[in-house]
């Protein structure tokens, strides 16, 4: 499924990606433990269960990565020249073994290559929701795109 080129888009356009995907342990053990993020609360039940949360935190840096992986299939696959940035990045909700989470991106800001007359830049807000309609994620990726016509 490839994604769209920069002359395909449109601000305000929205996509809600599919599928959805639900974090396991395994997923923020292993994320963590190839991080070195060695946060107690991501990965000793008694510490997490200690906490004001009660439970084992995934790792934030995982769900960024997954709101990225989520959306990439719609949007960027084949048409990405490069990731210019991520900005804005906030979880104003914590994301917790079992929670199933669902990506949506919106257009949020598009403009022309000054310097590459053959690309684009596109501003894309992405957002993880969980199954309680809850944010856990919240970000701006500013992409270059090739575009069709060139």
């Amino acid at each position: 499924m490839p994604g769209k080129f920069f002359d395909e888009w449109q601000v305000g356009e929205t996509i809600t990606h599919q599928p959805s995907r639900t974090v396991t342990e395994t997923d923020n053990l292993l994320f963590s433990a190839m991080t070195h993020n060695m946060q107690p609360l991501h990965l000793d039940a008694e510490a997490a269960k200690a906490s004001e949360f009660g439970q084992i935190l995934v790792n934030s840096t995982f769900t960024f990565s997954l709101a990225v992986g989520l959306s990439i299939a719609d949007t960027t696959v084949g048409t990405l020249v490069a990731n210019l940035g991520f900005d804005k990045v906030v979880t104003p909700k914590p994301t917790f073994i079992g929670d199933t989470l669902t990506c949506t991106s919106e257009v949020v800001e598009m403009r022309e290559s000054k310097s590459r007359p053959t690309q684009g830049i596109v501003v894309f807000k992405h957002e993880l929701t969980n199954q309680r309609g809850e944010t856990a994620l919240s970000m701006l990726r500013t992409v270059l795109l090739k575009k069709r016509d060139a």
